[in-house]
């Protein structure tokens, strides 16, 4: 525990976790005042590395707006209770409900902060399994569900999805992904700039696939537009070029996939003239990519958020894996890689189940446990047995960050009870009864137990809290554990295990995981003791070959699964072939990010939105000359830009860098709901994309949601 000191400056060695990036940070403290935050040089993994967002942490820890003791909505306004108190009235109104309503009348939605706090990934289980209702939902259907389902099938868990091995290749080819401004996404990456220049400096390409030329578009050795949502095209295009052209090289693979060349008769119809204007690339630039891959002494193909969030998200990765396969890239250096993680939790976590359960209105199917999110709104809305009464929001904002945001705002107001953990009020938890303020991210021990297993290189870091608790103050699995042990009183289940988890704790748990590990420190296996005797972390060395290890089916082969993913080529080849290419006079919406803001956490730092004007700056729709041209649009002027569920009017961007039928508004804005209490972000408001994505369009295959490629129409503003 941290000794606090208010005489001198004391330095913390703890690590950032607003990103995927485990940049380690030294923190300078005096007293509980945070004085500066800056790169940690001696941290192995990030060699000094930070982003802008680093100093962020000192923003929401010294925020006016943070809430920090519990808060309860009243006739005459919010009013602070005690923790016992409220811990009370939320377990007796959860259990109230579910007594009237039955079990399945609350459902709970957890936000992705919740991947950054091992508190909440190792104790949050106890309060869901406690309320045992199966509507869960949460942000990994606005996201990487697509990843989760390609790995669960191929290998046989969940979170067993293979890394690109970075400082290694020659070939990194990019689709959909912008990890200049992510820092990387489903591979922590660290000094991403640096590491794409690396593979150029080693006379290797870095090869962007996007409709936006992007920030990593701009230093990339080659950009290609393409059509949103048409990757699943390109990509079976490429795998039928492989086959034409004799450049399939599976080598070791083909011995843990024996029905690997049985790809071929899928993929036949599919080629590059045949996909080319539908994607809007050649089928020469389509076939010059599959040879220059091929060349390469490593290569590997990687997407991300776009190519995830559209309408064949589930397909298009799936497809990614098979052409990292076909050519021999997977489980190979330079190319996809499998993690060896200090504390691996995968082997004490659940593969992920598919289609056991299936929503009440639309069925569509829960994975691992979760209902997709897009069918949160019409389930609290449609009355019926299984109805949603009440919510439980753990740091989350899905009214900003899940389609069709206005109808789930208005949704909200029509539920019995809705409890938040969350320390701001924004706006989501402007609906709640009760806030539940956790403590900020420095002030929690932590160890990064999801992107570890993602990291570009194997190390191990634990971060102790930088200040001891603060009297009324709890951790986010203090107050999740303190629910659940109430509702399991509540109804009559037995209290016992409890105490051995309050005396655990989360780092006792991580403890036992670091000691059941692969690795040891002189000796003895690394422990919490170990790293904290190594405040900075350790290196553990480069990722290496893994399978059959790797495999997590009982036959140690790679599943392939045909049914279920070629399955989808029917909706693929009806799509594309069989009706219309384009809505009338509409543009296709993609999204995008930008390296100061993380979906809508960090508006309401003034350092992050600062240079902003109102927000608009970022909050732009990004549009092609061409597209300007023909709707009497110039730079800058204000457009109104409208889609079957809503409209929203923000600036033009005019810009040769989005392609031409294409626009782009970044995510994570909107700060204008009544009852948030965000001073900075409501100066800096913008307005949300998510008011115009569609929740009744998903990805079949996996339910996730559908982000990229909604038909919008645009015109200028009155």
């Amino acid at each position: 525990m941290a000794h606090l000191n208010t005489d001198i400056e004391q330095k913390h060695y703890s690590t950032c976790t607003l990103c995927e990036a485990m940049c380690g940070i030294e923190v300078t403290t005096k007293g509980r005042d945070i004085l500066s935050i800056v790169g940690d040089k001696k941290n192995p993994f990030s060699e000094g590395h930070v982003c802008p967002k680093a100093m962020a942490l000192k923003d929401l820890y010294d925020d006016p707006d943070r809430i920090k003791m519990p808060l309860e909505k009243t006739a005459d306004g919010w009013q602070e209770i005690s923790w016992e108190t409220a811990l009370d009235k939320v377990a007796n109104a959860l259990y109230e409900t579910q007594q009237k309503h039955g079990i399945e009348s609350i459902a709970t939605y957890l936000g992705n902060p919740n991947a950054h706090n091992m508190g909440s990934i190792l104790f949050g289980p106890y309060f869901y399994k406690a309320l045992r209702s199966h509507n869960r939902y949460s942000a990994t259907s606005v996201d990487q569900l697509p990843h989760h389902i390609v790995s669960r099938k191929l290998f046989g868990h969940q979170s067993q999805i293979p890394i690109p091995d970075i400082d290694h290749t020659q070939y990194f080819m990019i689709i959909g992904g912008n990890p200049l401004a992510s820092n990387g996404s489903i591979m922590t990456v660290p000094h991403i700039k640096r590491r794409l220049k690396a593979i150029q400096a080693r006379n290797g390409k870095v090869v962007v696939i996007d409709p936006k030329q992007s920030e990593t578009a701009d230093m990339s050795s080659e950009h290609h537009f393409i059509k949103p949502g048409t990757d699943a095209l390109l990509l079976l295009a490429m795998i039928n070029t492989l086959f034409s052209s004799n450049k399939v090289s599976p080598g070791k693979l083909q011995e843990f996939a024996p029905q690997l060349m049985d790809i071929k008769k899928y993929t036949a119809a599919y080629t590059a003239d045949k996909v080319a204007n539908k994607v809007g690339m050649t089928a020469e630039q389509i076939e010059q990519l599959v040879s220059d891959f091929c060349e390469a002494e490593s290569a590997v193909c990687y997407g991300r958020m776009g190519a995830s969030v559209q309408v064949f998200g589930t397909l298009t990765q799936y497809l990614i894996m098979l052409f990292n396969i076909l050519t021999g890239n997977l489980d190979k250096r330079g190319g996809m890689m499998f993690t060896q993680p200090a504390a691996d939790l995968l082997p004490h976590s659940g593969r992920g189940s598919m289609g056991q359960f299936h929503t009440r209105v639309r069925k569509l199917p829960a994975f691992a446990g979760e209902f997709p999110v897009s069918a949160l709104a019409e389930e609290m809305i449609t009355t019926g047995e299984g109805q949603i009464k009440a919510m439980v929001i753990g740091a989350g904002n899905p009214v900003l960050t899940t389609p069709n945001g206005q109808q789930l705002d208005a949704a909200f107001e029509n539920l019995d009870f809705v409890v938040a953990v969350d320390f701001f009020m924004t706006e989501t938890t402007r609906h709640a009864n009760i806030i539940l303020p956790p403590v900020t991210a420095l002030e929690r021990d932590h160890y990064d137990i999801v992107f570890h297993n993602f990291a570009v290189r194997n190390s191990a870091k634990y971060s102790p809290a930088i200040f001891p608790p603060e009297e009324n103050s709890k951790t986010d699995w203090q107050i999740y554990l303190g629910l659940a042990e109430r509702l399991d009183k509540l109804n009559g289940v037995a209290t016992d295990k409890y105490q051995h988890l309050w005396n655990k704790t989360p780092t006792g748990v991580v403890d036992d995981m670091l000691k059941m590990g692969l690795y040891q420190h002189e000796g003895k296996p690394i422990s919490i003791e170990t790293l904290l005797e190594l405040p900075h972390g350790i290196d553990l060395g480069p990722l290496q070959s893994d399978l059959p290890n790797a495999i997590y089916h009982q036959d140690k082969k790679i599943d392939l699964s045909f049914d279920y993913f070629m399955a989808d080529l029917t909706r693929l080849e009806k799509h594309f072939f069989e009706q219309p290419e384009a809505v009338e006079g509409s543009l296709q919406l993609i999204g995008r990010r930008h390296l100061k803001t993380n979906n809508s956490w960090l508006h309401n730092s003034q350092r992050m939105v600062k240079g902003t004007n109102n927000g608009w700056s970022r909050c732009t729709a990004q549009i092609h000359p061409d597209d300007a041209a023909q709707f009497n649009i110039d730079d800058k002027q204000m457009i109104t830009v409208r889609s079957r569920v809503g409209e929203i009017s923000l600036p033009a961007e005019i810009t040769e860098k989005i392609m031409p039928g294409v626009i782009s508004i970044p995510h994570g804005w909107g700060h204008n709901r009544k009852g948030m209490r965000w001073k900075v972000a409501q100066q800096h408001a913008g307005v949300s994309v998510n008011d115009l994505t569609d929740e009744l369009v998903v990805d079949e295959l996996s339910g996730n949601a559908v982000l990229n490629g909604v038909p919008v129409w645009i015109r200028p503003s009155a």
